[in-house]
């Protein structure tokens, strides 16, 4: 047989040996990959069901408090009263005597138009006036010299009336020159511009030299903002439980937060209501006021507003965290005397987010699973624990006192054992 035909066949069993070893090394890796993983599940019993050992869970009381129903919404801060300073004459800004950021009260000179020009139509008006003062003045006369001819029949009636209506002709004069001249010495005080409000200036946008037209050319603006305003909008929805209290004339709590709700920056009260909804938001506006005598709230700043509507004295309430929902609505992990859960369902009137109102499903004094519920299982065995870095829960003592708030028996304080630390 030729030497090359050998060659390729040895070739091809080496490499049919070779693939058929890494198939069985494959196969072996699978089977000890599966024993390895099922022996844990084998010897672990089901996660949540009841052959596992008590679950840790961190719980709370639902206990009576003061609870306080607030709105939440984003505002604009806003001045009180902000005006642009324009000049109402037109000419040649002479003198400016104002410092930017300054706090000026109304009235205070701000700035002076060139007046000379004013002042030479002030006096021109009042010579006008003037002359037609002494027409006035000859002509009454010589109606008075007329009227007593005219009983001698020394002059005719014609002429008479003619003279009266002369009079009556420079009388109006007179008011129009009158006229003239209070507008020219209009102009002459306008000349000089003052502060129409109190309240703190702008940056100026003009400097002395430049040509200033008549209620166009803006010189600086004045913003007052003590009290100060913010402005913001709440859903159409709860609109009603605003009006209630607006309407009894109850002054209605506003808060200011900064924007991560870390800091309170003020506190005021609801100024008014706008009149109508937004019908493209479905929103309606509202306007709150603030007294700002540090400077706190700056205009057009952004807020975090809370905006209380009413308080509950004596209310009914959980922490939020407790709150589960599920296809039957909400409902809570509730802690039985033989620390056994079960769902127990729930109503909730309302909610700030860490505390909810309870409407029904609960009572004082009850225990609810806040933290560890993914593990729990209707019946399930619970063990108590306290969180790393908080207080231990109330005691039983404590829960004596929660029941008594709400006129139970004092038995209900002995549903629980003391929570235990965290490992």
């Amino acid at each position: 047989m030729p030497e090359s035909s050998i060659h390729p066949r040895k070739k091809n069993t080496l490499t049919f040996f070779i693939v058929l070893l890494l198939l069985c090394a494959a196969g072996f890796a699978a089977w000890w990959w599966q024993q390895d993983s099922s022996e844990p599940e084998q010897q672990s019993p089901r996660r949540g069901g009841s052959f596992m050992g008590a679950v840790p869970v961190n719980a709370q009381q639902v206990r009576i408090d003061r609870f306080a129903v607030q709105l939440k919404a984003l505002g604009t801060v806003t001045p009180w009263n902000a005006v642009s300073v324009t000049s109402q004459v037109a000419g040649e800004l002479d003198k400016v005597l104002f410092s930017e950021g300054q706090f000026v009260e109304k009235g205070t000179l701000l700035a002076q138009i060139d007046p000379r020009n004013y002042q030479a139509a002030l006096l021109q008006a009042e010579g006008a006036l003037q002359e037609t003062r002494a027409q006035l003045a000859s002509a009454e006369l010589d109606l008075k010299r007329y009227e007593g001819l005219y009983k001698d029949d020394s002059v005719a009636r014609q002429t008479l009336e003619q003279q009266r209506a002369m009079v009556a002709q420079y009388k109006g004069t007179l008011k129009m020159r009158q006229a003239q001249r209070d507008a020219a010495r209009l102009d002459v005080e306008h000349t000089r511009i003052v502060a129409p409000i109190a309240g703190r200036l702008g940056l100026r946008a003009l400097d002395a030299g430049n040509y200033v037209s008549a209620g166009s050319t803006e010189l600086v603006s004045i913003t007052q903002d003590d009290p100060i305003a913010v402005y913001f909008t709440i859903p159409e929805h709860e609109l009603q439980a605003v009006l209630q209290g607006y309407r009894q004339g109850q002054p209605l709590p506003v808060q200011a937060w900064n924007r991560d709700e870390t800091e309170l920056l003020a506190e005021g009260v609801l100024a008014s209501i706008d009149n109508q909804v937004d019908v493209s938001t479905g929103s309606v506006r509202l306007k709150a006021r603030f007294t700002n005598p540090e400077q706190i709230l700056f205009p057009n700043q952004f807020v975090n507003v809370r905006l209380q509507v009413t308080v509950h004295e004596n209310a009914l309430l959980l922490p939020a965290d407790a709150v589960q929902f599920g296809s039957e609505g909400r409902f809570v992990w509730q802690i039985k005397d033989d620390d056994t859960v079960v769902i127990q369902p729930i109503e909730i009137s309302t909610s700030d987010g860490t505390r909810s109102m309870l409407r029904s499903g609960l009572e004082v004094g009850d225990w609810v699973v806040v933290e560890g519920v993914d593990r729990l299982r209707s019946g399930s065995k619970i063990e108590r624990v306290v969180p790393a870095g908080t207080e231990p829960a109330a005691t039983g003592h404590d829960s004596a006192d929660a029941a008594s708030a709400a006129e139970k028996p004092s038995a209900d304080s002995n549903k629980k054992p003391s929570q235990k630390p965290a490992q």
